[in-house]
């Protein structure tokens, strides 16, 4: 996250500085993330209550420039032409017929390639793969934009297949394990060291994907991903891949494999890389389905306002000077402080809320409401001062919900995250069920920061009547106090060790250190919400129907 010190005016800008034709540089070796620089092997993430998905829902590898470091179990991988620090070579044409092969990235060109092909061929004298039957050399599969390196394995082709294993030098300077995503080259197509390469770090969350440089990546831990032979060989190696990659990620545990595998597929890359919203630019975390004129477009602006989204920074300035709006469309319902919150109807303000949509799916990853938003209520926390009301985060939840879903969607911007805004959301949720008289859970399948927030808030909640209660108390008096749903008032208590199952009931066995000692684990309650300051009413369908067309 990168804070410019200032917000938007919507005043007209100073000449040349309103950025029309500055097009986005591409970064070569990554850029500032808005996550906290985590350490890669704690990929179960504590209970950071910001940036959760629910039935949708920071940060990890990135190399830094320049740095120097070994790999986890051995020395300095031999560096290869443009790695930083190091001179590049003389330059070599390289032509139809030569080919370039080298140990741990180190690269040598051998012409005696062309000289074997006109006789006919054998195999080459360097590095070289016989064809087959003798006949063939390994220069006559390949063109002047093809080089082999020494891989783990094998020789492998630069540039790098899509499925290519290779360690990644992250921006701590430790190397991890990824896979090659997607590739592309922006520079000069006839050269294969000049292409960029997407990669998923393995085992960990798919927001750590990234575009990396040639120079990041050990060409000597390179390995191909092989192609197994008989279809029921081939789904049982995709169950082994699936199982491998997501192993680490605990997100994707209550996701079916089959509709996640889709679901990865068609969002493998992400279309926009920074967003300007406010006095914030924060770097994105998954794709998100923007209109087609959008994409080829690596940053957008934000009106912070209005939520409507550009091109340009001038464009945006441009519909700030008409934009009369400070605040969310809506009712607000609450107000404590500088805090504030506003319920916004979908079906009355359609495009608002499909706004919020898209730039909600950049940050929260199995996120499927974009268009049909007519039967949502959206809840959005807004910081005050005296410009407006700026957008914190939000929570969505269905109108009439046969489940008894009392949330559906929550996210806090990743500018103000780590504030307790994600733990306000999900106490405000509750209070609101406790407005209506009625037990609400959050809609399944919970993300991992999603379960890590819920299990704190419930732990919270419940330890906290027990602590205060003499006597015993039962799991219906639980749920009425708390407007949580009896089974996840179970589970969260079974999880802690404090219930059992006797004689055909659950009985609560508490002893008091216990309960002091879970709820110093569960960390403190963040942002807490004032149910006094609350003015809402809850939606009445028959009511707006019978205002419907008026």
């Amino acid at each position: 996250m990168i804070d410019t010190g200032k917000s938007p005016e919507p005043f007209p800008a100073a000449d040349g500085m309103d950025g029309t034709a500055q097009a986005p540089k591409r970064r070569r070796m990554g850029s500032a993330s808005v996550t906290p620089a985590t350490s890669p092997h704690t990929s179960q993430l504590g209970p950071n209550t910001d940036g959760i998905s629910l039935g949708a829902v920071a940060g990890l590898p990135m190399a830094t420039d320049g740095a120097e470091s070994k790999p986890a179990g051995g020395s300095v991988p031999p560096g290869l032409p443009g790695t930083p620090g190091m001179s590049p070579p003389p330059a070599v044409p390289i032509g139809k017929g030569a080919k370039v092969v080298g140990k741990g990235g180190n690269l040598m060109l051998s012409r005696n390639a062309a000289a074997n092909k006109g006789k006919g061929g054998g195999a080459s004298n360097r590095g070289g793969g016989s064809g087959r039957g003798g006949g063939m050399g390994l220069d006559d599969t390949m063109d002047s934009s093809t080089i082999l390196v020494q891989g783990k394995s094998g020789k492998v082709r630069l540039p790098l297949d899509i499925g290519t294993r290779v360690d990644c030098k992250w921006r701590d300077g430790a190397y991890h394990t990824v896979r090659v995503i997607e590739r592309r080259n922006l520079d000069d197509p006839g050269d294969p060291r000049a292409w960029d390469y997407y990669v998923h770090y393995i085992g960990f969350n798919r927001r750590m994907d990234e575009w990396v440089i040639l120079a990041q990546l050990d060409l000597s831990t390179a390995e191909v991903e092989q192609q197994l032979d008989g279809p029921a060989d081939k789904k049982g190696q995709k169950k082994k891949v699936a199982a491998e990659e997501h192993d680490s990620d605990s997100e994707h545990a209550d996701f079916d494999p089959n509709a996640l595998r889709e679901h990865e597929e068609f969002t493998k890359v992400k279309n926009i890389e920074t967003i300007e919203l406010g006095r914030h630019q924060m770097d994105t975390w998954y794709f998100s389905p923007f209109p087609p004129e959008f994409k080829d477009c690596k940053q957008l602006y934000f009106c912070e306002f209005s939520l409507h989204f550009f091109k340009r920074r001038s464009q945006m300035l441009r519909h700030m000077r008409k934009c009369g709006m400070r605040h969310p469309p809506g009712n607000e319902i609450y107000r404590n402080g500088n805090i504030c919150m506003f319920e916004v109807d979908g079906k009355k303000e359609k495009a608002f809320c499909q706004n919020l949509c898209y730039l909600a799916k950049l940050f929260l990853d199995h996120k499927t409401l974009y268009y049909d938003v007519d039967l949502f209520l959206f809840y959005i926390l807004c910081e005050l001062d005296d410009r407006g009301a700026h957008i914190v985060g939000y929570f969505s939840k269905e109108k009439c919900s046969e489940e008894g879903y009392n949330l559906a969607c929550i996210l806090t911007l990743p500018a103000y995250q780590r504030k307790g805004y994600g733990k306000f959301l999900i106490s405000m949720s509750y209070e609101l069920s406790k407005i209506e008289c009625k037990v609400g859970t959050p809609e399944r399948p919970l993300s991992d920061l999603g379960r890590v927030s819920y299990h704190g808030y419930w732990t919270r909640e419940l330890l906290g009547i027990l602590r205060d209660t003499e006597g015993s108390i039962s799991i219906k008096e639980l749920s009425d106090l708390t407007a949580i749903k009896p089974d996840d008032i179970i589970n969260t208590l079974q999880a802690l060790g404090l219930i059992q199952y006797q004689k055909g009931q659950h009985v609560i066995c508490a002893a008091r250190h216990l309960i002091e000692k879970h709820l110093k684990a569960a960390g403190g309650p963040g942002l807490v919400v004032d149910p006094t300051k609350i003015v809402w009413t809850p939606y009445n369908a028959e009511r707006d129907y019978a205002n419907f067309g008026r």
